[in-house]
């Protein structure tokens, strides 16, 4: 039997009231006329279980006292059936009965007693443990929704009795009618507290809906919702269902109760508030027309989740945070009288520590939109933006306090959440709760509470503070004495310039800061600004690229939001600015790539492929339309070659290790656009029985080295099978003529240009002929072409080669082609003559004595790519195993082989990546090659240690210098004795 498990039962906090609780259940039983209910009264007051459950409701809450001793025969069915099925045969049965009333009097009765005897069976299955906080918000909301479903059939029906509507379908009128009731809150997020209000939006869709008088209708759906408030809010003798609230919808003081979904669609885009974002996300139709609502949740969908990071909205929700600790005065924590909602670390600082992630991270990743307050939170744990401790600690909080609130309201069905004033008060909820003595309920409340708040507080209300470093007034005519000395300190050397730019900023001078709250923030941020920037090696240079940089924007204020928000970046954008102008230059043309580096891990290690497909396919969010795509595709791909340069610019990584992962980068791309280009000439010209198309990534592609901003040495090979002479599309084409205007779109799409940059560059002059020969080449072609035709360059290049995308046989083919051209036994003398000719017609062409050119200068990336592409081509007919396309890969097998002394390969390994290092930093900085005389001092700086990682102190110029013609000259003594001078013995010979 039930009472026979119930084992967490509160003991009675008023033993009087409890006294007379009893007696009054006994004599209710016995007058009750049913004989199965007087022995069930009975027995439940003689069980020692049953005693102490009546004993703790009569002894802790009038309200369920009276629910209890009003209704033994629904107390009976629910020992008898369970709490379960009890709440399950009330649903059912409430729908049943009220389905298709008619009767506006007979259904507010129904409500009313149904809603009595759920708020008892949850009280009940809620206070003995039986159910978790889960079940007991989900039945309150169920029979919420419930009531709501009803309401809204009986009100349509009475709507088309009156003529005022016609519908589609009357046994189930709700069908096509245009009528959606839209929960928030609690209710939205199944999530209803124990005396709580139910917060609605009721629109309608004017286009669904068919009104006989199309005039009136905006005035009989006021009506209708009218009504439907008055039927669950109106107290009669029978109680009330539910209060109803609603205040959230668009602009309540000058909108009506109904609102169009036309008006809707209007407001939200253009005056929508973040606040309403913020409360819409636990939007969900409870009652009404599906299809209307889906359709209208769809739309608010794109109102609620911004792609765009939006730390303005931040700013704006917590200061209504902030607006009700103010007005309630619950400003610190405390137990008397403490607000278990609104007060420091309560209810609504973990909704809000739930939400506003949700808001600014959501829109990029679905996985977060998530109704529940304990699923948002877990979505975070999934998605690694909160961790595992913390977020057990926030739920485990959230439990407690909705448990005690939940004790607060049962006490008397009042929508309170603040404890009592007094420590009797106080005593009372902490013996409902089922402590034994109140310091447990104490010591358990206020560390939930300081949890909560630690957890609060370290997420939102950290702020820089103003200045502590000395004078920064940018008021006035004059500059102020102190602020030039303050600047000065800071490392400027330009004080007065500082002065001017700042105070141009602060007066408005800029579009970008024409708003009053941009300039509030700026007040506050300057200091930082000021400091972050006298942190870089360029103080004066780095504020003049953050006032061009501001320049780009339409607004401040989300930047500065975002800076105070996040005060470390500050120092990331200081250092782009001061450091690396290449990048600043980037970031001007787009601001937005400040997002990426904000997402969780985005300054730990780069992702491998896998997880940058996963990555690139989420961004993309099911995106079928090709422009969309590639607009998509353009911004995904610009914000991680950002991050890669963030990364190198702070050191967690080097051009060296960032290859794999912008060659990995550039795979996903290429492979998902060649996917939507193959489809969309499937759609238009058909496609071949068989056919198949691969790309040949040559070069630092090829090699798995790209730098930010490589180009894409690229080879296109398809395959046809024999005696197909044409597509089979509504416009069919030739093999050759389908796969050049294919290879023409692809190039097309990587780099168109827009506001967001290109895709790639994309070099084609590797493929068979070079620019002479067609873009896109047959495998038989290009096999005939490798083994016939290519010079012995084109044979180094394709040391290099690797293949994206095809499948067998095609993969197969390409592979046996490499294969068979790379292990070919040639001429040892011709091979050396040759690419010791090709070396020097180069050096001839672009050499140069600046050694950070690492291509060219001697010694550098040239000289060690043509040292492995020569013993390659020389030794793989007997070695096949020493062919690699990556550089450092091919050193250690011609190493392991014997082909080249592992003492050789042992130094020019590292060389090669210091060369890396070098171009990888370089390449942020400026997309020409830089002389050692135009280096600004600045930059001078930051270069020892990308020669000397991992040495201590400031490293002078020069000894970075020195270091890099010492390795230099090392690399070209190797080259020199394995095929300058060997070359130059067989000329002398011959």
């Amino acid at each position: 039997m039930l009472l026979d498990t119930l084992t967490e039962l509160p003991p009675p906090a008023d033993l009087a009231a409890a006294a007379r609780g009893l007696e009054r259940w006994r004599s209710q039983g016995i007058a009750n006329g049913e004989a199965s209910v007087r022995a069930f009264a009975v027995h439940l007051a003689e069980n020692r279980n049953g005693r102490r459950l009546l004993e703790g409701v009569f002894g802790n809450s009038p309200y369920l006292g009276d629910a209890l001793a009003r209704d033994p025969a629904f107390v009976e069915q629910i020992f008898a059936n369970g709490f379960d099925a009890t709440q399950s045969a009330l649903l059912t049965r409430l729908n049943q009965d009220y389905g298709q009333e008619t009767d506006t009097a007979r259904l507010m009765t129904g409500l009313r007693v149904a809603k009595r005897r759920a708020a008892l069976l949850i009280a009940l299955a809620d206070i003995t443990g039986t159910w978790t906080l889960e079940p007991v918000t989900a039945a309150l909301s169920d029979i919420a929704e419930t009531a709501l479903h009803l309401t809204c059939r009986h009100l349509l029906r009475k709507a088309a009795t009156q003529g005022m509507i016609e519908l589609p379908d009357h046994d189930h009128p709700e069908a096509g009618s245009g009528l959606i009731v839209l929960g928030m809150g609690k209710l939205g997020a199944c999530e209803l507290n124990y005396s709580s209000d139910i917060d609605l939006i009721v629109f309608y869709d004017a286009d669904r809906v068919r009104a006989r008088r199309p005039e009136t209708l905006a005035r009989d759906m006021i009506r209708l919702t009218r009504e439907l408030v008055r039927i669950m809010d109106e107290r009669t003798r029978d109680g009330y269902v539910f209060r109803t609230d609603l205040r959230l919808r668009p602009d309540p003081a000058s909108t009506p109760l109904a609102v169009s979904v036309a008006a809707a669609e209007t407001y939200y885009p253009s005056v929508g508030q973040n606040w309403e974002r913020a409360a819409l996300i636990k939007a969900r139709q409870v009652a009404g027309d599906t299809e209307a609502g889906a359709g209208l949740l769809r739309f608010l969908s794109r109102f609620i989740w911004r792609r765009n990071l939006d730390f303005a909205a931040i700013q704006d929700i917590h200061s209504i945070k902030r607006q009700i600790n103010a007005s309630k005065g619950h400003h610190i924590i405390a137990v008397l009288g403490h607000d278990l909602k609104v007060g420091r670390g309560g209810i609504r600082e973990i909704e809000f520590f739930a939400q506003t992630q949700q808001l600014i991270f959501g829109g990029r990743d679905d996985r977060l939109r998530k109704l529940g307050t304990c699923a948002a939170i877990e979505s975070l744990v999934a998605t690694g933006r909160v961790d595992r401790a913390a977020a057990d600690e926030l739920i485990a909080a959230y439990r407690f306090l909705r448990r005690a609130e939940h004790r607060i309201q049962m006490v008397d069905d009042r929508q309170t959440h603040a404890l009592p004033k007094t420590d009797e008060g106080v005593a009372a909820i902490a013996a409902f709760l089922g402590y034994g003595d109140v310091a447990g309920f104490r010591a358990d409340l206020l560390g939930h509470l300081a949890r909560v708040e630690e957890s609060y507080a370290r997420l939102f209300e950290e702020a820089p503070p103003l200045s502590s470093i000395g004078n920064l007034v940018f008021t006035g005519t004059d500059d102020d004495p102190g602020t030039v000395e303050t600047l000065t300190t800071l490392g400027f050397a330009h004080p007065s310039s500082v002065i001017t730019t700042v105070a141009g900023w602060h007066r408005g001078r800029t579009h970008t800061m024409r708003s009053a709250r941009a300039r509030e923030l700026l007040t506050e941020l300057v200091p930082a600004l000021l400091e972050a920037f006298g942190r870089t090696p360029a103080p004066d240079a780095a504020l003049a690229g953050f006032d061009a940089f501001l320049s780009h924007l339409p607004t401040g204020v989300q930047l500065f939001s975002l800076f105070y928000s996040n005060p470390w970046l500050l120092e990331l954008v200081a250092l782009i600015l001061g450091t690396a102008p290449r990048l600043a230059e980037t970031l001007g043309r787009n601001p937005g790539l400040l997002e990426g580096v904000l997402s969780t891990g985005s300054l730990e290690t780069l992702p491998e492929g896998a997880e940058l497909a996963e990555d690139y396919l989420r961004f993309l969010d099911g995106t079928d339309d090709f422009e969309e795509v590639m607009f998509r595709a353009r911004r995904w791909t610009a914000e991680q070659k950002f991050r890669a340069g963030v990364h190198i610019l702070r050191s967690v990584t080097d051009g060296d290790r960032a290859g794999p992962f912008l060659s990995d980068l550039a795979d996903v791309v290429l492979l998902d656009v060649c996917r939507r280009v193959s489809e969309e000439f499937r759609r238009r010209h058909g496609t071949f029985p068989g056919t198949d198309v691969a790309i040949i990534a040559m070069g630092k592609l090829g090699s798995r080295q790209m730098s930010i901003e490589s180009d894409l040495d690229l080879i296109i090979v398809y395959h046809v099978p024999t005696g197909i002479a044409e597509s089979d599309g509504a416009k069919p084409l030739s093999p050759a003529e389908y796969y050049t205007r294919w290879t023409k779109r692809l190039i097309n799409a990587v780099t168109a240009q827009s506001a967001d940059g290109r895709l790639y560059e994309i070099d084609m002059r590797l493929r068979p002929s070079g620019n002479s020969g067609p873009v896109a080449v047959s495998l038989q072609a290009f096999d005939r072409y490798q083994h016939e035709q290519a010079w012995t360059w084109e044979h180094m290049a394709l040391t290099r080669a690797r293949i994206i995308g095809g499948r067998h046989p095609l993969r197969t083919g390409l592979a046996g082609t490499f294969h068979d051209v790379l292990t070919r036994d040639r001429d040892p003398a011709k091979l050396l003559l040759d690419v010791a000719e090709m070396r020097r017609r180069v050096d001839h062409e672009f050499g140069t004595d600046n050694p950070w050119n690492v291509k060219y200068f001697r010694g550098g990336f040239l000289d060690i790519n043509f040292i492995v592409q020569y013993l390659i081509l020389r030794h793989a007919h007997r070695h096949p195993g020493i062919i690699a396309a990556n550089t450092v890969t091919a050193l250690e097998n011609l190493a392991a082989a014997g082909v080249l002394d592992p003492r050789i390969a042992a130094e020019l390994i590292p060389i090669h990546r210091l060369w890396r290092r070098v171009q990888g930093y370089l390449r942020l900085i400026s997309a020409q090659v830089l002389k050692p005389a135009a280096m600004p001092e600045a930059l001078r700086a930051t270069l020892g240690p990308v020669v000397f990682p991992g040495r201590e102190g400031p490293i002078p110029f020069a000894d970075s210098e020195a270091e890099m013609r010492r390795r230099a000259a090392c690399a070209f003594g190797h080259y020199q004795r394995l095929i300058e001078q060997p070359a130059a013995a067989l000329v002398r010979e011959t």
